[in-house]
């Protein structure tokens, strides 16, 4: 299968260039074709042609930027953040396969760095059990220690 794939972070130095690799990488490994632009600071390398990405079958965007998605409408796009492409890129590969396979287009997400099936139902299921307490949640640290008190004291002593 062919894949064309994005990562991207802020500075794009080390975690997109590792996502990258590891995209590429395990792609390899699975038995695909995967050609990998790395998106930063100074711009784009490796940059996907229009060929590229008409030969695709799907997309995957690791990124902690914007990525534009207009080039890649019609195709099936798996996003996630950039740590994905790093620590779960076979992952996301499965993940674009499937969804070309079954036909899908536009952004799917793959979620977080711990993303599993069902935890956003987890989730849902804690927030509601929390919100039902008829205990006050207490929130930030001790009153001695705030900003406001250190500036009274740095002011009025």
């Amino acid at each position: 299968m062919k894949l064309v794939a994005v990562t991207s972070c802020p500075t794009g130095i080390a975690h997109s260039q590792m996502a990258a690799e590891n995209l590429e990488t395990t792609g390899e490994e699975m038995g695909h074709d995967i050609k990998v632009e790395v998106q930063g600071a100074m711009g784009a390398e490796n940059e996907l042609s229009a060929e590229d990405i008409a030969e695709a079958d799907a997309v995957i965007i690791t990124a902690d930027t914007a990525v534009q998605t207009d080039r890649f409408e019609g195709k099936p796009i798996v996003q996630a953040p950039v740590k994905a492409g790093v620590n779960r890129a076979g992952e996301m590969i499965e993940r674009a396969i499937e969804a070309a396979e079954a036909g899908k287009s536009g952004v799917i997400s793959a979620g977080g760095e711990d993303a599993e099936e069902g935890d956003e139902e987890a989730d849902a299921d804690a927030e509601a059990e929390s919100a039902s307490s008829e205990e006050p949640t207490k929130r930030g640290g001790d009153p001695e220690k705030g900003i406001f008190r250190r500036l009274r004291r740095w002011l009025f002593s």
